[in-house]
């Protein structure tokens, strides 16, 4: 069978096109000079013209091999890598999180947006772009038309994640906290909530970030038919502590189980993402009153100097790490590493279910 090339931007190599080829050609061959793959649609379905998500996807050839021949692939965000986390300890954290994906057993697929296209797993200077590029805007899915007509570079949230690791047929997403409920009368919710009931995923966290409201949180996923799995835990972490006085629908202490909760929620035709919490390691855990006394700090100094929106939360994690002397910023690497090795292990259980 013919293998038809398809054009690529200057300085790219050439991607194959995957849609004619799925399922006919073994293209495991693949290396990692092949920087992306591009996807192509060879049917126009839509009658107003518009251009496929398949063509604005490009996935690296590492990544497209896995999924190819069904190898376990864990997605990972980038906004943690852009505003996250502190420069030079972002790109560093970056790195291991994919270190600690191989080391087990899946592919890691970082996931950005770079010069208007959705990337489904970075190279190496691309990743370093997303940590210390100055023009690298903090994407949530309501984002993505205008960063593609824009050819904006962008490090995506758990919302715009969530979005293009499924369209990508990624099934496992790490990351280290979700967004929610924001705290005041206002009702202001998180893209992320909207994103888990309407994306069957495995998304595997830490529970909320704890500057959020946690009680209005877990009320809203429940709601939304949004299954919370404790991972060895009876009760939803909170973020920097193991505990949160909120209870999870399940307690799984096996990745192989929470493989069998997800196929038969898949069978069921449930369309929500399956939430697996896990806490952050005991050893990092923040102290209580340490993490109270930081937390109400950083909210009365964002409310002082009037912080809103999609800057909130960072400004808050900044204000908490520089309060408990790094106590907050170490819990944070260290439950981003333990969540993207849980996650590593229930993306390879699925592979046997």
């Amino acid at each position: 069978m013919a293998v038809e090339l398809c054009s690529c931007s200057d300085g790219d190599d050439p991607g194959l096109n995957l849609n004619r080829i799925r399922g006919a050609v073994d293209i495991s061959h693949l290396t990692e000079r092949m920087s992306f793959i591009i996807f192509h649609c060879t049917e126009r379905q839509s009658r107003d013209n518009y251009m496929p998500i398949e063509d604005l996807i490009e996935i690296g050839g590492q990544v497209v091999a896995a999924l190819r021949a069904d190898q376990p692939v864990v997605a990972l965000e980038s906004t943690v890598i852009a505003h996250g986390l502190p420069r030079p300890q972002n790109v560093k954290t970056a790195q291991q999180l994919e270190q600690v994906v191989r080391q087990g057993g899946a592919i890691p697929a970082t996931i950005a947006v770079l010069d208007g296209k959705l990337r489904v797993g970075l190279n190496e200077e691309q990743l370093k772009h997303i940590g210390n590029g100055d023009d690298i805007k903090k994407l949530s899915a309501r984002d993505l038309p205008i960063a593609v007509t824009r050819g904006w570079n962008g490090a995506t949230t758990v919302a715009a994640t969530i979005w293009i690791a499924h369209r990508a047929g990624i099934k496992v997403f790490a990351t280290g906290g979700i967004g929610g409920v924001h705290r005041g009368l206002l009702p202001d919710v998180s893209a992320d909530l909207p994103e888990l009931a309407r994306a069957p995923m495995i998304v595997v966290c830490s529970g909320a970030k704890i500057v959020l409201d946690l009680p209005a949180t877990r009320e809203w996923l429940e709601t939304h038919s949004v299954t919370v799995v404790g991972y060895r835990c009876d009760e939803m972490p909170a973020f920097y502590s193991r505990s949160s006085g909120l209870s999870v629908d399940v307690r799984c202490d096996s990745t192989r189980e929470i493989g069998k909760i997800f196929k038969a929620q898949r069978e069921c035709g449930l369309q929500s993402a399956l939430l697996v919490t896990v806490p952050v390691p005991s050893d990092a855990e923040v102290e209580g009153s340490l993490l109270k006394n930081v937390l109400d700090e950083s909210l009365a100094e964002a409310e002082r100097q009037r912080v809103t929106g999609r800057e909130v939360t960072p400004f808050l994690l900044r204000r908490m790490s520089e309060r408990s002397q790094g106590a907050t910023l170490r819990a944070n690497i260290a439950l981003l590493e333990n969540n993207a090795r849980v996650a590593a292990g229930i993306a390879r259980g699925l592979q046997s279910i």
